[in-house]
């Protein structure tokens, strides 16, 4: 019972939508009816600027590191609570209970997921480090967030295989390149019609 309310707790953590909250405290609007419409960090960067990207950057981080993490700390160890955990704080970004599960696309709680996992399993910081070296390589060449993200996505389930990990980190590792590639299907399409904004 305690699992199955610490799971739920990630969910909702995941829901905070931190890009909206913060666009709306400095300037007054609702983010998603500017730029390209997303609550994370990319379109606060696009719209406020830096000095407010970076922070939403930074909570969406957090939502997605906290929840393994947390798990380690409070709840009986278990790979699949920690898996189950991050899983579920990337879905409440993506599809957040609060906005009618209209949510971000979940590469800043991603990553901080994780981060989060690798704290428990170490030879994940390799596999994350590869993966974040090719997205930033990625973006410096094309200057296209979604194409690095999707690269992100991929290279991780891919790297994932490579290393001795748990399979249920193998697992994690699909589900999140299925997810990422799943909130950037209007991405792809607009990268398939050369239409796709630089950064």
């Amino acid at each position: 019972m305690r699992e199955i309310i610490f799971l739920i707790f990630t969910y909702l953590l995941g829901s905070i939508p931190f890009g909206l909250v913060i666009s709306y405290l400095v300037k007054g609007i609702d983010i998603r009816k500017f730029g390209s419409g997303n609550i994370g960090a990319t379109n606060v960067v696009r719209m406020l600027g830096k000095k407010w990207g970076i922070p939403v950057f930074i909570l969406d981080f957090l939502k997605g590191f906290l929840a393994p993490f947390l798990a380690k700390v409070l709840i009986a160890p278990s790979n699949y609570v920690y898996v189950l955990s991050a899983i579920l704080a990337v879905s409440g970004h993506n599809w957040p209970v609060y906005l009618k599960f209209k949510g971000g696309k979940g590469v800043a709680t991603s990553i901080g997921a994780i981060c989060g996992l690798a704290t428990i399993f170490p030879n994940l910081w390799f596999v994350l480090l590869i993966s974040l070296s090719l997205w930033l390589i990625v973006f410096f060449i094309f200057r296209i967030v979604s194409i690095a993200s999707l690269l992100l996505g991929l290279s991780f389930f891919v790297f994932s295989f490579i290393f001795p990990l748990p399979k249920e980190i193998r697992i994690f590792a699909l589900i999140l390149c299925l997810f990422i590639f799943v909130r950037h299907a209007k991405n792809i399409k607009k990268l398939i019609a050369k239409q796709e904004h630089r950064f």
